[in-house]
């Protein structure tokens, strides 16, 4: 990305646009049942890149929403990013193929690190990695598992294989609408050269002029939900403020 970008995210569970309280899938508000169209709106409304999650994909370990993805794709003309339950090489080929523009990789580059290098050989800057952190410490599998690695470790790691994008979610804010963690983000970007984009607790146009006063060149972008969808703020007022 050359230019910092605020994303929505369309959250899949169930074929339905839900949004989750810290990445709990018991803990699901659904939005809409036609993801698509929830799409289609955000397009509309000037989106430059849309952020799709197959939480049961994530959870299960496995793709589980490949036709709606593919339908998406095909509904809009912004580029789509695509993440949840991309555990294998021929995951990442086949949603390359339904048109996906970037996937993102998380368990994967936890278990398999060895495979990272050459994935990222391959892909390139249609590869991205989501470093998913709570209390500083790099989680897996949907949320579901906290491992011992700092996440600041695994963005350095990251970063040295030539990984061109990293998505930094700070899982405690993500959901619940109390506003970014700062200092996570501000951590992250200056520990890499690599584009970061920011994810969780942004709730207004003031906690997105709080990142961007950051003032880190490699702060690309960051992912919206909730706030959007319950109507707190207009993808207009974050465009605005960023």
């Amino acid at each position: 990305m050359s230019s910092f970008n605020i994303i929505p995210a369309i959250d899949l569970q169930g074929g339905r646009c839900v949004r989750l309280r810290q990445g709990r899938a018991a803990e699901a508000t659904t939005y809409s049942d036609d993801p698509v169209g929830m799409a289609q709106h955000w397009a509309a409304e000037g989106a430059q890149w849309l952020h799709v999650v197959d939480l049961d994909g994530a959870f299960q370990g496995r793709p589980a929403h490949r036709e709606v993805i593919r339908r998406i794709v095909q509904a809009v003309k912004v580029p789509v990013e695509l993440g949840g339950g991309l555990r294998s090489e021929a995951d990442i080929e086949a949603a390359l193929a339904d048109g996906v523009r970037r996937v993102i990789v998380g368990t994967l580059a936890w278990e398999v690190p060895q495979l990272m290098e050459h994935l990222v050989d391959r892909f390139g800057d249609r590869l991205a990695v989501s470093l998913d952190a709570r209390d500083g410490r790099v989680q897996v599998k949907g949320w579901t598992e906290t491992t011992d690695l700092p996440a600041v470790d695994l963005a350095r790691h990251a970063d040295a294989l030539g990984v061109r994008t990293i998505i930094y979610t700070d899982t405690a804010t993500d959901g619940m609408l109390q506003g970014p963690n700062v200092g996570a983000v501000q951590k992250i970007c200056h520990s890499v050269a690599c584009d970061v984009i920011a994810s969780g607790g942004i709730r207004s146009a003031e906690d997105l002029r709080a990142l961007r006063a950051l003032e880190c060149p490699n702060l690309a972008g960051a992912i919206v939900g909730k706030a959007l969808y319950e109507g707190r703020v207009s993808l207009r007022d974050l465009e605005q403020a960023s």
